[in-house]
């Protein structure tokens, strides 16, 4: 394998370029080495609520099947790269933001951009952020991670007129306050594609059967309907297909300590054959072409 690395992302790729399909995979939740002085003040085991854990190292498969990874290597609760940049909070920040703004309801209830709160009543910051901070965050970790991004998949679409992005993240295995389902149970599994303006829907049911096909409960844009990356990135319409998929923390780890369970090797194998099977799936559709 191929690996890039440095404090915003971590970049595995094939290393025979023969064996490349237009798959990418990313993990944009990944990251845990917060910036030194960052003022953040939430505890710990809050800000571990927000981390997507072991999700990079679940899809670890797939550059030896052809995709590249891509995972963030600094919290989301830092900066998220799920989020639009103009995706803020203007009452965190000490003056006011000099370009329009869009907040989405996500980051009215604390998740936005920046966000306001690790959990319920959980504030991130005691103070203001200023102007400087947050375009420091944006130049430094969020427009980077994006750039390989996107670099990846117009690779695959130079190369190969198409790609099959997989967007990956996890749950909580109930949803909080701050979330659109508080308090209800959820699925092992979420495959979201905006409603369809992400990925061909024949491509979404495609992955939301693999998963089910190995005994998970699976629903499609429920109560996940896509966020900012697959939004963003995908476009049927010119064969870019972005997916996100939400796995339920539960299955693979203990959600209050933060540590991996009895589970995860097995979703790990399950993974590993979806993986599998996409890489099959894709060459299939590539001969078609």
């Amino acid at each position: 394998m191929i690996k890039s690395i440095n404090q915003v992302y971590s970049v595995i790729r094939p290393s025979i370029a023969e064996t490349i399909l237009p798959i990418v995979v990313d993990s944009p939740h990944s990251g845990t080495l917060y910036p030194f002085n960052s003022g953040i003040a939430a505890p710990v085991a809050a800000l571990n609520s927000t981390w997507d854990a072991f999700v990079d190292e679940l899809w670890a498969a797939a550059p030896g099947l052809g995709a590249p990874l891509l995972a963030a290597r600094f919290p989301r609760a830092y900066i998220d790269p799920n989020r639009a940049p103009d995706d803020i909070d203007q009452s965190m920040l000490e003056q006011p933001w000099p370009e329009p703004l869009a907040p989405s309801e996500a980051c009215l209830r604390g998740m936005g951009l920046i966000r306001r709160d690790a959990l319920p009543d959980v504030p991130m910051y005691r103070n203001k952020l200023s102007l400087a901070e947050l375009r420091y965050r944006l130049n430094q970790y969020y427009l980077p991670y994006h750039s390989v991004l996107q670099s990846l998949l117009d690779d695959s679409v130079d190369k190969f007129g198409a790609v099959w992005h997989i967007n990956c993240h996890s749950m909580k295995s109930i949803g909080n306050a701050m979330n659109v389902d508080s308090g209800a149970a959820r699925p092992d599994i979420v495959v979201s594609d905006c409603n369809g303006a992400s990925a061909n829907p024949v491509f979404t049911e495609w992955v939301a059967a693999q998963f089910d096909r190995l005994g998970y409960k699976v629903l499609i844009n429920t109560p996940y309907q896509g966020g900012y990356i697959v939004e963003h990135y995908g476009m049927p319409q010119r064969r870019r297909h972005s997916v996100q998929v939400e796995i339920k923390r539960g299955i693979y780890m203990d959600e209050r300590r933060c540590e991996k369970n009895e589970g995860f090797d097995k979703l790990q194998g399950d993974i590993d054959d979806v993986l599998r099977a996409l890489a099959g799936y894709v060459r299939a559709q590539i001969d078609r072409q």
